[in-house]
């Protein structure tokens, strides 16, 4: 039986154009029976390395090609009406592993050269020099071929067919589809009339025919979702029709485009039966190439006296050894002879010099490096050679963990830098490596359940409520689990709840309406690739052009090559990858000791921060770890007050507890370590490695250690035990089990039972344990962020405070914590403000001008630099006068005016800047050109003649008198130009009804879950939305956004809520709203927040007072007090009944006086006079 294999095919990684996965591509080959499968997508290599792999698992052939975009000069960008950018199809096929490195030369140039808009474009010239080892067809209807016989006649297209030829020859074939194509472009030709052309022309020169199908998707059924696709791509909706031009749009004329069987083929092209046969002649061409190789290091110059990398490394090993150590023990030098015989053995010291090379520059450059991260810090090597920061003997880590000489496999080494340093590291690599050996990593965003919904929504033209709808109805699982599990799998995978959304989408997707549609083409396009984005931090460094390895494209996103293989397969193609990591912590760090030197003249090493500072485990123990690293959570904070810490130790195994998994742990450990319970060891032989963590095996390295000293493990092969245990490797667990009970009784004459319960509980822990090295290095770096958050709280929230300066939810709660602190944070002001945050004289934190909308780093710049040089200003005329105007405009000065940045200027208020000076001018652009034109006078002054320049005396403008602005006025246009209030908070008048009558903030609304079953949720705050709108039935319905100190939420009001609350939505209105959290009206699976009282918020405090009273010490009644008391009732007549509660500590006796004649106002002023009295506590009724 003749076989037939498809050589045109296109993935989901023809981006938007293809919808076929490469496994369901495979899938329906290997049921077909076909040897091979080519992969031709659109211009790229994206899927190669996925589709070799899922091939090699199918047991077919991979043939690895691509479709390029053929132009006539790929250097030309400049086009006419009359002459446009003329692409052609173009198929090519890799025969070999030269093929294929030669089609990779040709995609990558197709981006280096040829890109035009979304187009990566190759040229005949750049295909003779890069043909070899390659297959060429005449390719589609959109070929060079092709085109020319429609458009130009034969007898232009056979000279066009016999170039080809000349340049491919036996490895040119003619390609033959039939996809049904009537009459092509007014052309007055079909498909099948360029057929019977190019038929004609194999038997005249001999050419083979090939069949194909131009497959885009993988089942008939499966054109309207790669139509969908084409929608999403080119922005359309389904609706519109085919076609070119406007009011048209892109899409396939037919449904044949799919993966069609064998048998299909065949009855296709039982005229010419050799075009199925000649398939299998280009078949057997091919070689399969190799696309996996060992790691390419790039190459390491040695310095003058060095002959080997071996050499080199132990030198700079053990100079590093002896600044880290001072004296090297025999402890050192065993545990450093040990690595770099390992080091050597494994053929990595090369690696190792090549990162030292990194971290060396970065210190050398004033970079903050980080201590380590996971498992490399368990290197003494490392260590000393400056890699990493953080020392694994003192810490007690293992090298194995991190290098196994039982398991080859290259060392992975991830850096963090501080933030700003880190581009100063990857300008480094590629100054010395050169920037065609140097890529960023390519990501592929694929379309998730959601966002598919989402786009099949937008393209059928669902309104997006509805479309909203559907996609909160999607549990955390794919479409494809969903729709393709049974029951019982859906029940092991979610809740109650999510079932039911889970059910309900089945139920829709079965039915025969829009939305059964838009659920079924949804699950067909998730997974699709959608577009391409940039790995976050990963760095390819090739031994030379990094084209002749892989191929590579360009992102505008990107001022390097970026990789067309991604982060998961990039490494198996043999070059080496760097993660060069980002950590905003080192830059904190950074900042803070940066401005501690500046007020205090300490000079902080954080590598010589002491670990045993008190005031740090104090904080730890108060829980007060806002701000500070990997400790700041709720939770965390919990377990810190409960636990107590007193050393880093406590700190490590916290930090590796607090995770899903090994969290169930942390409550045992804590009771042991305050010694509620006794500390149980599994064996007295585990005591030592498990006393720092009470007994309970918290690391991986514990695991490692156990199976070590129990039962004589080498710690390679105890490495191998860990990971095979991680993965819960059964039939490898047995054997382990087996040898690790027969070890332990040979050693140690351990009772089998005993080493089996051993066993199991190291397999227990082993599915939890974490990387002691991670959580060791990262655990200083958060101890050096609580130590300067505890011995220099201002110099630290500042700079984290700087750190944040984009996120102003971040700020405002930085803001709190600081207030919490008794830290103050003013607004910004000219005289104490830098760029960043700052810490004045005072000790209070100034706002940075950065976080001033408008306000630039040079206007800054010029700002700061004047007054270090000549002083604070002193009017904003001085200001004017004095600042560069070139470097700050009008826009700058206003902002900061409107911020409070010239507050300290006495007798000018805010409403002064914007005030009309009677001449059609503000009082701030009168300024302004007063400071302009004295530079411009003192710019152009002569030197007189005793060689002293003449002063430049001009009279300043007067300041105009102007109504102050009120509070909220001031404090919105404050938010206006800051994201946020400064100087106070227009709820800071109703903070007695917010303490005493609410009992959620508007924060907590975003989680209704916490909130179901509480009859009553009361709350306050600012109106800064409103929105009448109608539905589409025509019936009215509101939105009203409300803010409170924390946060904002959106409610919306419908029916009767909206009738008889509307009145309140006004912007700007403080309002009182309680209500509950209940089950939707339509949804009865969705929550939803129902209205049952709207007031305002000035009413409350006179309407739910009744009384107050004064819970008083004793001990604090004095004459004065009394006096005080007096005057209060006799001052303040109301309607508020007055008690006083006695209470005797000492005897623990209460007395309740009552006043019976007397009522209260409770102003203001009574209320401050309360919160200032000492001991004296008020509560209401």
């Amino acid at each position: 039986m003749c076989q037939f294999s498809h050589l045109h095919c296109h993935s989901q990684f023809s981006l938007l154009d293809g919808a076929a996965s490469i496994p369901g591509m495979m899938a329906k080959a290997k049921a077909d029976g076909m040897p091979a499968i080519a992969l031709t997508d659109h211009g790229n290599m994206f899927g190669a390395f996925q589709f070799v792999a899922e091939a090699a698992k199918a047991g077919i052939k991979p043939i690895v090609g691509c479709e390029f975009y053929l132009v006539e000069d790929r250097f030309k960008r400049e086009f006419t009406k009359g002459s446009k950018d003329k692409r052609y199809h173009q198929l090519l096929l890799a025969k070999d592993q030269q093929g294929y490195q030669n089609l990779s030369k040709l995609c990558s140039l197709g981006f280096l050269e040829g890109l035009y808009g979304k187009y990566p474009r190759i040229d005949k010239e750049l295909l003779k020099q890069y043909k070899e080892g390659l297959i060429a067809t005449t390719c589609c209807i959109a070929s060079e071929v092709q085109q020319t016989i429609l458009n130009e006649g034969e007898e232009k297209g056979e000279e066009v067919f016999k170039e080809w030829f000349e340049i491919f020859g036996d490895d040119y074939y003619i390609e033959i589809q039939r996809h049904d194509l009537g009459e092509i472009d007014n052309t007055g030709m079909t498909q099948e009339d360029v057929n019977q052309i190019l038929i004609k022309w194999s038997r005249k020169y001999g050419v083979k025919l090939i069949a194909t199908n131009d497959s885009h998707y993988i089942e008939e059924e499966d054109w309207l979702a790669h139509d969908i696709l084409l929608c999403v791509n080119t922005g359309d909706k389904l609706s519109t029709p085919r076609g070119y031009g406007k009011g048209f749009r892109f899409g396939f004329p037919n449904h044949e485009f799919y993966f069609k069987t064998t048998e299909e083929m065949k009855a296709l092209f039982q005229d010419i039966p050799e075009a199925i046969d000649n398939t299998n002649h280009i078949v057997d061409k091919i070689t399969t190439p190799e696309l996996k190789r060992d790691i390419l290091l790039p190459n390491y110059t040695l310095p003058e006296g060095f002959f080997n990398q071996d050499d080199y490394l132990k030198h700079l090993t053990f100079i590093g050894a002896k600044k880290r150590y001072g004296e090297i023990t025999a402890e050192i030098q065993e545990r450093l002879d040990f690595e770099l015989k390992i080091i050597k053995d494994m053929g990595f010291p090369g690696y190792f010099l090549i990162v030292q090379d990194f971290t060396t520059i970065a210190r050398d450059l004033g970079v903050s490096v980080g201590p380590g991260r996971g498992s490399a810090a368990g290197s003494a090597v490392a260590f000393c050679v400056g890699i990493t920061n953080i020392d694994p003997i003192k810490y007690k880590l293992l090298f194995e963990r991190f290098l196994n000489p039982e398991r080859v496999s290259m060392p992975d080494i991830d850096i963090d830098f501080d933030d700003d340093g880190r581009s100063k590291i990857i300008d480094y690599v590629v100054k010395k490596y050169g920037r065609n050996q140097v890529a960023q990593i390519i990501t592929y965003g694929s379309m998730a359940a959601k966002s598919s919904i989402k786009d099949v929504g937008r393209v059928l033209d669902i309104p997006l409520p509805d479309v909203e709808k559907l996609t909160k109805m999607v549990p955390d699982i794919s479409l494809a689990k969903v729709f393709g599990s049974t029951e019982e799998s859906l029940k092991k995978m979610l809740n109650a709840e999510q079932q039911e959304q889970a059910n309900q989408m089945r139920s829709i997707a079965a039915g025969s309406d829009i939305f059964a549609d838009t659920l079924n083409h949804a699950k067909k396009l998730e997974g699709s690739v959608r577009n391409t984005g940039i790995h976050a931090c990963g760095v390819i460094i090739s031994p030379d052009d990094i084209t002749n390895y892989i191929p590579v494209c360009t992102s505008k996103d990107a001022e390097l090559l970026v990789t067309q293989y991604d982060n998961k397969v990039v490494e198996d193609a043999g070059l080496l990858k760097m993660d060069f990591l980002g950590l905003k912590t080192l830059t904190i760090i950074r900042d803070a000791i940066a401005l501690i030197k500046e007020n205090y003249g300490v000079e902080i090493d954080p590598d010589e921060i002491p670990l045993d500072d008190v005031k740090t485990y104090e904080l730890y123990q108060r829980g007060e770890t806002n701000g500070t690293f990997q400790f700041e959570s709720g939770g965390m904070q919990k377990h810190l007050k409960d636990l107590k810490p007193t050393d880093i130790e406590d700190l490590i195994a916290m930090n590796a507890l607090y995770r899903p998994g090994p969290m169930q742990f942390i409550e045992l450990f804590i009771q042991r370590k305050r010694g509620d319970v006794e500390v149980e060891y599994p064996h007295e032989l585990l005591k030592g490695i498990l006393k720092d963590t009470n007994g309970i095996m918290v690391y991986q390295e514990q695991i490692m250690q156990a199976a070590q000293i129990m039962a004589g493990y080498s710690l390679g092969e105890a490495d191998l035990l860990r990971r095979a245990m991680g993965k819960k490797k059964m039939d490898v667990m047995q054997e382990q089990k087996v040898k690790f009970v027969e070890g332990a009784h040979k050693i140690h004459q351990v009772d089998k039972k005993k080493s089996s319960d051993v066993f199991d509980i190291m397999m227990k822990f082993a599915e939890y344990g974490f990387n002691r090295s991670h959580s060791a290095a990262y655990s200083v770096v958060a101890f050096q962020t609580g130590y300067l958050k505890a011995n220099y709280p201002a110099e630290y929230m500042a700079a984290v405070m700087t750190n944040n300066m984009n996120d102003i939810k971040k700020i405002t709660f930085f803001m709190e914590e600081c207030r919490r602190m008794g830290t103050p944070v003013l607004g910004p002001d000219v005289n104490e403000s830098t760029y960043k945050f700052a810490v004045n004289k005072n000790g209070e934190i100034r706002f940075g001008l950065g976080a001033v909308k408008g306000v630039g780093e040079g206007a800054v710049e010029a700002i700061v630099n004047e007054r270090k040089e000549n002083g604070n200003y002193t009017s904003i005329f001085d200001v004017t006068k004095r600042v560069d105007l070139r470097a700050a405009n009008k826009r700058t000065f206003e902002n900061m005016a409107l911020a409070g940045g010239f507050d300290s200027f006495e007798g000018v208020h805010r409403a002064v800047y914007f005030s009309d000076t009677g001449d059609g001018m503000t009082f701030m652009e009168k300024a302004l050109k007063f400071g302009s034109t004295h530079q411009e006078a003192l710019n152009s002054s002569q030197v007189s003649l005793f060689g002293e320049a003449s002063e430049v005396d001009m009279p300043e403008p007067e300041i105009p008198r102007a109504t102050e602005w009120g509070t909220m006025e001031k404090l919105s246009k404050e938010k206006e130009v800051v994201g946020i209030y400064l100087s106070g908070h227009p709820l800071d008048d109703f903070k007695f009804e917010i303490e005493q009558f609410c009992n959620v903030t508007v924060k907590e609304l975003h989680h209704f879950e916490n909130l179901k079953g509480r009859k009553e949720l009361k709350m306050a705050g600012i109106v800064t939305e409103v929105a009448h709108r109608m539905t589409k039935n025509g019936k009215p319905f509101g939105i009203l956004t409300l803010e409170d100190y924390q946060d904002a939420y959106k409610f919306f009001m419908f029916g009767e809520e909206y009738v008889k609350f509307r009145g309140y939505l006004n912007q700007g209105w403080f309002l009182y709203v309680v209500g509950s959290i209940e089950p939707g009206k339509w949804d009865k699976t969705k929550l939803e927040f129902k209205f049952k009282t709207v007031e305002l918020l000035a009413d409350v405090k006179e309407k739910m007072t009744k009384s107050i009273t004064l819970d008083v010490n004793i001990d604090e009644v004095s004459e004065d007090f009394i006096q005080q008391i007096d005057t209060i009732v006799n001052g303040n007549n109301g309607n508020c009944k007055f008690s006083l509660n006695l209470i005797d500590r000492k005897e623990k006796n209460t007395v309740l006086l009552t006043s019976r004649s007397k009522k209260i106002s409770l102003t203001d002023e009574v209320l401050d006079t309360f919160d200032n009295m000492p001991g004296v506590v008020y509560s209401v009724g």
